[in-house]
């Protein structure tokens, strides 16, 4: 009578475990760590599908792309590149991210079997040639975010996702976190004179998901009575590496250049003359590329982030065409750049104050131009020192 009764137990259980999940189904959300290229600074979202029936373990990815592409670099830079949804087993996947030196983070999703299938089915859906692909904005429409929508959209909608960021916090903050942490400046500094405006908007709570590790949080922190997940693992042992720190900072580099050309600047030599008249072509011919770009992001792209870009205030596109005249004695040369010197300064006093948050790294070439402009300007050299920009007598 025992057996019959263990026996009986045994199969209740069963039975019970199988009325609760007969999709034979398990969804996990994948959580990868940032790693050492820029485009993986931020971290990936992929998502996990197990099903026992068919003895199958894929991990659905949107963030591939094809380098392959018909006019690629061209496609990238205009913001037109296509992304699309791949698929992989799970011991591959695992296999590059643990040889790559990333850790992945496994959460195991709480979905009721309708759920499961309709996740399921989305993701079978979306895998299809005719679906697959997708325009990619790094804020709006990316690797992640299309993961939360699904999971969101699968779940009652009594259980919203809690907010794991500050009501204040806005796009750039959200991405300055990682390159201050991993001590990317360079690529901070280059970020920051792209991006316009519209990266300092406030984020909604579920504009925050649009990094991997903040989905993650805000499936741990909304957890009450194991709503979103049911747990949470590591895929593998995973130790994050320290970031040493660098001397050669975008700071240093321009305060240096500065420091240099003042010294420069006050020397009685001829060729320091000679070398500022170069410079002040150069410099002045490289803010106004740099000027045409930031254009050409605004009005010739899908960027929207790089709309309204207040660096256009110094690296000013009128700059490409007065650099060949740097040299020139016509008053309207003159008042030019001496109104770029106003320009400057104002720029300057308003720093901190503009609708748009400025690197700061960029104070030291703003107090170049100024200097340089001005200098234009009033055909400055110290008292009996070379005039660079008169005619060198016969």
């Amino acid at each position: 009578m025992k057996y019959l009764f263990t026996i009986l137990f045994f199969i209740t259980t069963c039975l019970t475990s199988l009325a609760q999940d007969s999709s034979h189904l398990r969804i996990s959300l994948l959580t990868c760590t940032p790693g050492a290229e820029l485009y993986s600074t931020f971290g990936h979202s992929a998502l996990r599908i197990v099903d026992s029936i068919n003895l199958t373990d894929i991990v659905f990815n949107y963030g591939t792309f094809n380098f392959d592409d018909e006019g690629f670099y061209l496609k990238f830079v205009q913001g037109k590149l296509l992304y699309y949804l791949s698929t992989e087993q799970y011991k591959q996947f695992t296999y590059d991210y643990e040889a790559d030196g990333r850790g992945i983070t496994e959460q195991l999703l709480a979905l009721t079997n309708t759920e499961k299938i309709a996740v399921q089915k989305a993701m079978m859906h979306n895998i299809e040639t005719a679906n697959k692909y997708y325009l990619y904005d790094f804020f709006k429409d990316n690797c992640t975010t299309r993961l939360r929508d699904i999971i969101v959209q699968n779940k009652p909608t009594n259980t919203a996702l809690k907010a794991i960021a500050p009501a204040t916090l806005t796009y750039r903050q959200a991405i300055h976190y990682y390159l201050d942490k991993y001590k990317k400046y360079w690529s901070k500094l280059a970020i920051d004179f792209l991006l316009g405006q519209p990266t300092d908007a406030v984020m909604t709570a579920p504009e925050t998901l649009f990094l991997p590790n903040n989905l993650m949080r805000a499936l741990d922190s909304s957890n009450a009575q194991q709503q979103w997940i049911v747990s949470k693992k590591a895929a593998y042992p995973f130790n994050e590496v320290a970031i040493q720190g660098q001397l050669f900072t975008p700071l240093f580099c321009f305060s240096l250049l500065l420091v240099m050309v003042l010294a420069i600047s006050f020397s009685a030599s001829r060729p320091a003359a000679y070398f500022l008249q170069g410079f002040d072509a150069i410099l002045f011919f490289l803010t106004g590329v740099l000027g045409v770009v930031l254009i050409f992001m605004w009005v010739a792209t899908n960027h929207a982030m790089c709309a309204f870009n207040y660096n256009l205030l110094w690296v000013m596109p009128t700059h490409l065409i007065m650099a060949f005249f740097v040299r020139s004695k016509k008053k309207w040369v003159k008042y030019y750049f001496g109104s770029v010197a106003v320009c400057m300064v104002m720029l300057l006093l308003g720093w901190f104050f503009l609708p748009q948050q400025m690197n700061h790294d960029f104070v030291p070439l703003v107090l170049l131009i100024l200097y340089r402009a001005a200098a234009c300007f009033y055909n400055f050299q110290p008292k009996n020192k070379l005039n660079y920009y008169a005619t060198k007598p016969s």
